[in-house]
């Protein structure tokens, strides 16, 4: 028996499963997981068109001069004759029949929250330890997503406290947070979101600590056993070979190990990550005795 192109198929309204010798009748998680990989002409979701989207929907511009130069060689274009159109085509960027794909809205559209009202970053410093304490700032990151990265950095930077310690020869920086460290964990809740999720991207600060959280539990041969150990699984496969051209990703795989690293080099305790059914969740400590923002500080 083939597995459905279409799952998760139910018999009496339940759906069964078959996972190496375990058979048994799917957990809530293990439906929905089945669901999110559905497969129309087998497609994943940011492949598909999107419905009542055209060309005219799309930056040209910012297709000819940003994302372009990125996805290709100089010597293909150079040797390339084709048209606009068959470009996108190529790039997986357009279906056959013109339509726009997801991918495609969400990185070069004039208007990517038309299409997609909550795909984008919820920032909120918090004075306090808790959520009902007074907001410091606040802000929503919108626009296309390789706009959204940028602007999250500049306000990463922003809100990272770098104390320098002048006790010795040198002037060592003491960052509370390494910058390198958050920085991956929201381009990861960026580029692997749950895109149909009506819910943003939150990056929450507080006094002790910082809170990341992405829509879209784990995905594929992810599961909640092996999240974080080397097993990838991506939800978002073009949005991710974009933003991996655009210079956004290094290598595939390699996010949260760069995490763990760069915090355990900084003197940070090690991210927890708290996964539900429909959200991950990363939780940053601030550097245990880093001082507060005081006459010899400044931003990073």
């Amino acid at each position: 028996v083939q597995p459905s192109e279409n799952p998760p198929v139910k018999v009496d309204n339940r759906c069964w499963i078959r996972v190496g010798p375990r058979r048994a009748q799917a957990t809530p998680e293990e439906e929905r997981r089945l669901t999110e990989k559905r497969r129309w002409g087998d497609l994943p979701f940011d492949m598909r068109g999107i419905k009542g989207a055209s060309v005219d929907d799309l930056d040209m511009v910012r297709f000819q001069v940003e994302y372009l130069p990125s996805a290709v060689s100089p010597e293909v274009l150079r040797e390339n004759q084709r048209d606009i159109e068959t470009q996108l085509q190529a790039l997986r960027l357009t279906t056959p029949d013109g339509e726009p794909t997801a991918t495609a809205v969400l990185m070069l559209g004039k208007e990517p929250q038309y299409w997609f009202p909550c795909a984008y970053i919820q920032f909120v410093r918090f004075e306090g330890n808790e959520m009902t304490d007074p907001i410091k700032d606040q802000k929503e990151i919108r626009g296309v997503l390789p706009a959204q990265l940028r602007d999250i950095d500049m306000v990463l930077r922003a809100n990272i406290t770098v104390a320098l310690d002048t006790g010795g020869d040198r002037h060592i920086e003491m960052p509370d947070y390494p910058y390198v460290a958050l920085r991956e964990l929201a381009r990861n809740a960026v580029i692997h979101r749950d895109y149909h999720a009506s819910t943003p991207v939150r990056v929450y600060w507080f006094a002790d600590r910082v809170e990341i959280s992405s829509p879209g539990g784990v995905y594929g041969a992810v599961t909640h056993e092996n999240f974080g150990h080397g097993v990838t699984g991506y939800r978002n496969p073009t949005i991710a070979e974009a933003m991996k051209n655009m210079d956004f990703m290094q290598r595939f795989g390699i996010g949260i190990p760069t995490v763990k690293r760069s915090l355990r080099a900084n003197g940070n305790l090690p991210v927890v990550f708290d996964i539900i059914e429909n959200f991950i969740f990363a939780k940053v400590m601030r550097k245990q005795g880093a001082p507060f923002r005081g006459p010899i500080e400044r931003n990073a």
